[in-house]
This record gives C-alpha cells, sequence and structure tokens, in this order.
C-alpha cells in the first residue's frame, strides 16, 4: 500500500530580490543597484538586460529599505497619548494630509499616559531612522531627557498641545488660554457668578493655561476664585461625576461649570440628570475640546473647538521648516492656533441651535 502525501496549497509568492536579479545575471548587486538606478557608470546593454529581468520578474524595489541603508527616511514619527475621541484622531489625519503632501509617510506610537513607554516610543522610532518626531507629551512625563538623544542626533523635534515647560522647544499649540477665558466669560455673560472649574494636572501647560484663563475671566467681573469650586482631577468621566456630586452637597452649590476637558462635563451632567436638574437653568455646563459626543448630548454641550486637523497640518509645516535648515542656531519656534467657542444649549438659556462664535 502506497500513501500519497496530502499537496499543501502554495503560498504568496516570494517577493523578487536584488539578490535574485544578480544571481540570474550572474553579475553583483551593486551593478543592479546602479543599474535600476540609471547610474551612469552602467553601461547601456547591461542597463537593458536589469530592466528586462526586473520586468519579467516583476521586481519591485524597496524603497523604506534603501533609504535605511543611506541612514534616512521618509518617515515621520508621530507619539500620542493615545487614539481615541476626536482630538488625536483629527490631529493625526491632519499630520497625515500634510506629510504625504510632502512625500513622507507616518508612523504612529501611543504612550497610553506612560511615560515609560513614551520613552520606548521615542528609542523605537530612532531604530526605524525617522526623518523628524512629532509628539505629545504623556499626562505623567515630567523629565524630558529621552528627547536629547532626538536633538543629538539631529533629528527635527516637534511638539504639540502637550509641551515641555521650557522654552527651549519647537511646538505648536492652541492659546489655551483664551479659549478658557472665552468660555468663562461666556458664562459670566449668561448671569453665572459661582463657577466651578474642573481642572486637570497642572504639570501640563494645556491644563495649566486653562485654568488661568478660568481665573482671569472670574478677575474680569471682578469676582475672587473660591478654592471648594476648584477640583483636580485626571479628566476621567468618573472624576467629573464626583466632583459634581461633591459641588451639589455644598451649602451653596455652583450654578455652572466650566470644565478643562469634554469627558469631566459628560460626567457632571450625568449627575446633574440623575438628580433631576435642569441643564443650563439650575446649572450651567461649558467644556473643552469639542468632542464629537458634544453635540448629541440632552442638551448640547458648549465647547472651545481646538482646530484638531490644522494643528496636525501646522506641525508637519514646522517641521518642514526645521528640515530646510538642520545647520542653523537654534532658534524656538511656536506656532499659537486661536480657539472657537461652540454655544450649545448646555450654557445658553433657551438656545437649542448651536451657534459658533469667534471671539
Amino acid at each position: 500500500m502506497s500513501l500519497r502525501k496530502k499537496q499543501l496549497p502554495a503560498g504568496p509568492p516570494a517577493a523578487v530580490s536584488m539578490a535574485d536579479l544578480a544571481r540570474e545575471l550572474g553579475v553583483s548587486m551593486t551593478t543592479i543597484s546602479r543599474a535600476l538606478s540609471d547610474h551612469h557608470s552602467i553601461g547601456a546593454a547591461t542597463k537593458q538586460r536589469v530592466l528586462k529581468l526586473a520586468k519579467k520578474l516583476n521586481y519591485q524595489p524597496n524603497h523604506l529599505a534603501a533609504a535605511l541603508r543611506k541612514g534616512q527616511s521618509r518617515l515621520l514619527g508621530v507619539v500620542v497619548p493615545y487614539i481615541e475621541g476626536k482630538f488625536f484622531p483629527s490631529v493625526i489625519q491632519g499630520i497625515e494630509q500634510a506629510a504625504s503632501r510632502a512625500g513622507f509617510s507616518v508612523i504612529v506610537c501611543q504612550s497610553h499616559e506612560d511615560v515609560q513607554l513614551e520613552r520606548r516610543n521615542v528609542e523605537t522610532l530612532l531604530h526605524a531612522q525617522v526623518a523628524g518626531v512629532l509628539v505629545s507629551l504623556a499626562r505623567n512625563t515630567q523629565q524630558y531627557q529621552h528627547f536629547d538623544k532626538v536633538r543629538s542626533r539631529g533629528i527635527p523635534l516637534v511638539f504639540f498641545d502637550r509641551i515641555p515647560p521650557t522654552g527651549l522647544v519647537n511646538s505648536v499649540v492652541l492659546d489655551d488660554h483664551a479659549g478658557a477665558y472665552q468660555a468663562t466669560r461666556h458664562l459670566l455673560e449668561q448671569g453665572c457668578r459661582r463657577i466651578a472649574h474642573l481642572a486637570g494636572p497642572q504639570h501640563l501647560n494645556i491644563y495649566q493655561q486653562r485654568r488661568q484663563g478660568y481665573l482671569d475671566a472670574l478677575a474680569t467681573y471682578g469676582l475672587a476664585p473660591d478654592d471648594e469650586l476648584l477640583n483636580y482631577s485626571d479628566m476621567t468621566l468618573e472624576d467629573g461625576a464626583q466632583a459634581m456630586r461633591q459641588w451639589l452637597a455644598l451649602p451653596q452649590p455652583p450654578d455652572s461649570v466650566f470644565g478643562a476637558g469634554d469627558s469631566v462635563i459628560l460626567g457632571a451632567l450625568q449627575v446633574l440628570k440623575s438628580q433631576g436638574m435642569r441643564v443650563p437653568q439650575d446649572v450651567a455646563l461649558a467644556g473643552f475640546s469639542n468632542e464629537g459626543f458634544t453635540a448629541i448630548t440632552e442638551p448640547q454641550l458648549t465647547s472651545v473647538d481646538q482646530r484638531c486637523e490644522e494643528m496636525g497640518e501646522a506641525v508637519v509645516r514646522l517641521f518642514l521648516e526645521l528640515s530646510a535648515a538642520p545647520e542653523a542656531t537654534f532658534m524656538q519656534r511656536q506656532v499659537v492656533l486661536q480657539p472657537e467657542l461652540f454655544i450649545r444649549g448646555s450654557s445658553q438659556q433657551g438656545v437649542a441651535l448651536p451657534v459658533a462664535t469667534v471671539a
């Protein structure tokens, strides 16, 4: 009795390499490489043989490998805290669109709000020999030495949104102070006077500036800040809910809340609705980021838009400026985008439809 071997289905054909072409023609890989790049040192007859065989075998050049052999690439490395919600995905979309127009591809890494992973992300991008590194810091990043290696290699480094506190960085930011000032001033214009603030970690520039904008708007109206109306957290939905429960238990609860993010404001809204409170009649709400859900809550949430895609495009433009003059003496460059306040039903009496206003 004979046993017949079962024939397995064939896998996809292996990609043809320059080594395969060289072996087939009996020449060196250097000859193949130069022939494919139309180098002047290779004769016309040899070039014709190489090109004919390459076409016959469907040879596809590996541009990335070639770039890495030269110690450079057309890759931009991006490090962000997370890819969820509206802000960072929209910024990345702006980065990818601008990078593509300039002939670059994009690698995206997530730090998941962890500085240790952020450090590994940077190492990964350096090993990939990216042409530039574009970073928004993790929530717990307070030491910045892991970016020194990027600078020491002469690789353009651009921070965006969340940036180091030192002024010696190139960055693209929103005018967070102006956005917070607009939102708080809007609440004041509605007659609110006990305005609570859901603040984020103050070592991050964005939350520091948003808190200051809130304080400055109060000062404009001659109001002193009330410490019991200031809550600091990591800006989650539950953080906002917990703070709102605590404020409602005060002898004199707030008549409005400005949040440095939209998730915390959503948490506050959920608590207010669960306790039968009316928004904005009993407590008015305003947030920051203009996340997608702000337009579908009941009522819709007033929020500051961060011009996400514009930020991504500005980051790439700044990278291109830096890469065009790699030997230039360092001069800090910062691009500041202006925010836009979208006024919706959560903050304005009798208004159900969103109205965009710009200060």
